[in-house]
């Protein structure tokens, strides 16, 4: 079970760290990423960490801005997000991935968290 925390409203330039906690057992086994999907469009990418937190992936959009990590010994996963703007505005998403590595496809995700939305005022 995934379950994320810490969405709400915040200025456009302000920042939000979001968190996802994982019941996984085996969560330091597998590669995690986070997801976001703005009303009535696709869910897209937006990052992704390996099993060891060694490496990550950005969608263009958010790198220089948005930055993934991993606590393997809490169950943690984090996705900081600074200078945010209106266009984040959506229900961002936890995943946990089904092997070791990065992914950004969402069908190399096997279990999805309920979703936190994050809204930026303008």
């Amino acid at each position: 079970q995934l379950v994320e925390t810490g969405g709400g409203v915040v200025q456009a330039g302000g920042s939000l760290r979001l968190s996802c906690a994982s019941s996984e057992r085996m969560f330091a086994s597998f590669g995690m990423g986070w997801f976001r999907q703005v009303q009535g469009k696709e869910r897209e990418f937006v990052a992704t960490i390996s099993w060891h937190g060694k490496q990550t992936e950005y969608a263009d959009f958010a790198k220089g801005r948005f930055t993934i990590s991993r606590d393997n010994d809490r169950n943690l996963v984090y996705l900081q997000m600074n200078s945010l703007k209106p266009e984040d505005t959506a229900v961002y998403y936890c995943a946990e991935g089904e092997r070791p590595y990065m992914a950004t496809l969402e069908d190399e995700y096997d279990y999805w968290g309920q979703g936190t939305q994050v809204t930026v005022s303008s």
